[in-house]
């Protein structure tokens, strides 16, 4: 595998760039891999603003050596834009079935790290969804899946099942944020290869 100089790394739902794990990534990027150009942006809650936003980001990226992140909602938005764009993702309890799983969350709800922010979940993202999951029928095979079966939102046998196909790190315990997020960086990092 070729060396990663393009890092994107994609937040969850309710979730932001100042997430720990976002947090932690960026500045170990920063200290570690200079060189790398690193891009957490604010997503949009809608889900096809949020995919035409990042495709328009990483346009001019060099694909061969780009490579992705995401946790939750952002590991299924890493894992469908792993497929289109060919590219290696990290994905740390990614939602398999977003649609599903958002749709009981229609409405306004504060953000995760900013309780003065909110997100306004409208019914028509659930739509948006069903037709990205639509897409999204095959797992790309360079993945890894960090998947804790301690997650409180998302069902760890459904992450297994759909991604099974790439590498997978089944976690005894932990919890949804991946509190113990350090445990696995050497084994992320060495999956990532940054040059």
């Amino acid at each position: 595998m070729q060396k990663t100089t393009h890092l994107l790394y994609l937040h969850g739902f309710r979730s932001s760039p100042q997430s720990v794990k976002a947090r932690k990534m960026a500045a170990l990027v920063a200290a570690q891999y200079p060189g790398v150009t690193w891009w957490c942006p604010q997503l949009p809650a809608s889900p096809r603003q949020a995919m035409d936003f990042l495709l328009a980001g990483v346009a001019d990226w060099p694909l061969a050596n780009t490579a992705l992140m995401g946790s939750s909602l952002g590991g299924f938005y890493a894992a469908w834009l792993a497929r289109h764009l060919g590219c290696p993702a990290v994905l740390i309890n990614p939602a398999v079935n977003p649609a599903r799983d958002l749709a009981a969350y229609i409405g306004e709800h504060p953000a995760w790290h900013d309780p003065y922010q909110s997100v306004f979940f409208e019914a028509a993202y659930v739509q948006e969804l069903l037709e990205l999951q639509a897409q999204s029928q095959t797992t790309p095979a360079h993945t890894l899946a960090l998947i804790a079966k301690g997650d409180e939102v998302l069902d760890w046998r459904e992450m297994l099942t759909t991604h099974q196909s790439g590498h997978v790190r089944l976690i005894e315990g932990s919890d949804h944020a991946l509190s113990d997020f350090d445990d696995y960086l050497p084994e992320i990092l060495e999956f990532l290869q940054l040059a």
